[in-house]
């Protein structure tokens, strides 16, 4: 077991009960007190609309956070942004709104751009306001720092971790909070974008349905299971809209009035991808951009919609990117830009015919060993003058799993964001190791050549990122 999954397991045996697995139907209680929440459990009939739920998607580049704010003034923070930015943008959003407290933080995956502010924000709130109520987490670990520096916040501020699944009902006041993934059993052998938690917020009329990073697999058991209870007015575009997600099917079953896409500008990835925009142009999705829209705060009475963004732009999908950008953490004030009149039809609470709640796990599911990749050595320090001696600079990778690793378009970087892309056909197979060198010099099926002009890594620490071809980072190692 890895350090960081011995840390989770540890976590979960103390705080969490899992009433998640299929057929539930019962809202998360604390294991402390083992009471059933006063919040709406997943067979009682939507809440009435009173007041005005404001749903906030913030600007936080290539990454995702969105806040939700209830009549009740409760607060559910969907993601804290990339790692890179450790919870800058969401923190100063979130002061900016006088957020004093969040009462409900959910982790839709444990990949470091949508857990990047986790550790961040827990310490602000937990030292300097009135504190974090509960996480809510997958289960699927990750041997990120960011991640076991997300469960050593958790940890170190006694705040409660819930692991929840499809047919749990949040117990947030004045709305209903459906889960509607992962399933108990993982998808696609434990991969953590297809078993990302999926929300469908209810109030009155209005409906809002958020996927993670759920690719084809996540998507299909969504559409399998709930087939039209999936439709939405507002939908959140999945996996910052790339090409793997917002599927036909899905965007069938949930037929939403509106769609958000979180992506940065000049994503290096190329998010939102065409044929999302494609899709959401045949179907005449209106589409809001954070890269060009800003913020984008979307707020319901219960029967209408009210949309209001930073900036004034485009809507229609395939001109979004003729738009000007927007910077994330711009403090320009939102305005109104369009109300939607109507919302879904006697929606109701999304539930199953009910089943038997498990005791506490002592382990989250096990991640796919098919195939691993392991920093193994930084040799950072070359002999003499560092940027004379380029291929003394070197990091060793080895791929511990019992699969071959196709590893064609994945990238290495450092803090700084220098970038190198493995070359399309590099397979690295179990058990090999390959040296990735700084300087130049002829790629093998062990050596693969950076081509800089000067050193990357510096001597006194840095940290080694690796990201696959999808755009989710599968190593984050500081030396």
């Amino acid at each position: 077991m890895t350090g960081q999954r011995a840390l989770f397991a540890l976590v979960v045996a103390i705080l969490v009960v899992l009433s998640g697995c299929a057929g539930s139907g019962e809202t998360v209680s604390p294991i402390e007190s083992q009471t059933t929440s006063p919040a709406q459990t997943a067979t009682e009939s939507t809440p009435t609309a009173n007041g005005t739920v404001e749903v906030h998607y913030i600007n936080v580049g290539q990454s995702a956070s969105t806040l939700i704010v209830t009549p009740q003034n409760e607060t559910v923070l969907i993601d804290t942004g990339d790692w890179r930015n450790d919870g800058e943008y969401v923190l100063e959003y979130l002061k900016q709104q006088n957020i004093t407290r969040i009462d409900h933080l959910v982790t839709s995956h444990a990949d470091a751009d949508h857990i990047g502010g986790h550790a961040a924000v827990i310490e602000y709130y937990e030292t300097q306001a009135d504190g974090v109520g509960a996480v809510y987490d997958p289960g699927l670990s990750s041997s990120s720092q960011t991640y076991e520096e997300y469960l050593d916040a958790v940890e170190t501020y006694n705040v409660p971790l819930y692991q929840v699944a499809s047919d749990d009902t949040l117990p947030v006041a004045g709305v209903n909070v459906s889960v509607l993934a992962p399933p108990e059993e993982p998808l696609a052998g434990g991969q953590r974008n297809e078993n990302s938690i999926a929300l469908m917020i209810t109030h009155g009329e209005q409906r809002f349905l958020f996927t993670g990073d759920a690719e084809s697999e996540g998507e299909r058991y969504l559409v399998d299971k709930y087939a039209s209870q999936l439709n939405a007015t507002v939908f959140q575009a999945g996996h910052h809209g790339s090409r793997s997600s917002s599927s036909d099917a899905l965007l069938e079953a949930s037929s939403p009035h509106v769609a958000v896409i979180s992506s940065a500008y000049d994503s290096q990835y190329g998010h939102p991808h065409n044929e999302t925009l494609t899709r959401l142009a045949e179907r005449s999705i209106p589409a809001y951009w954070t890269a060009v829209h800003g913020n984008v705060v979307i707020s319901s009475d219960g029967e209408n919609l009210t949309v209001s963004t930073q900036r004034n732009a485009t809507t229609d999908p395939p001109e979004l990117r003729s738009a000007d950008p927007i910077e994330p953490g711009s403090d320009d004030s939102v305005v109104e830009r369009t109300t939607i009149t109507g919302g879904i039809s006697n929606p109701e609470p999304i539930v199953t015919d009910g089943g038997t709640e498990t005791s506490t796990p002592t382990e989250t599911p096990s991640e796919s060993t098919g195939a691993k990749l392991a920093l193994v050595d930084v040799h950072a320090d070359a002999e003499g003058n560092d940027n004379e001696n380029l291929n003394d600079e070197y990091l060793v990778f080895e791929n511990t799993g019992d699969d071959p690793l196709d590893m064609s378009g994945w990238t290495v970087e450092d803090e700084a964001g220098h970038t190198y892309t493995v070359p399309s056909g590099f397979t690295l197979e179990p058990g090999t190791q390959v040296t990735l060198y700084t300087g130049s010099g002829s790629n093998t099926d062990t050596e693969l050549y950076w081509g800089s002009g000067s050193a990357i890594w510096n001597n006194g620490g840095d940290t080694v990122i690796a990201t696959d071809d999808t755009g989710t980072v599968v190593l984050e190692e500081s030396y």
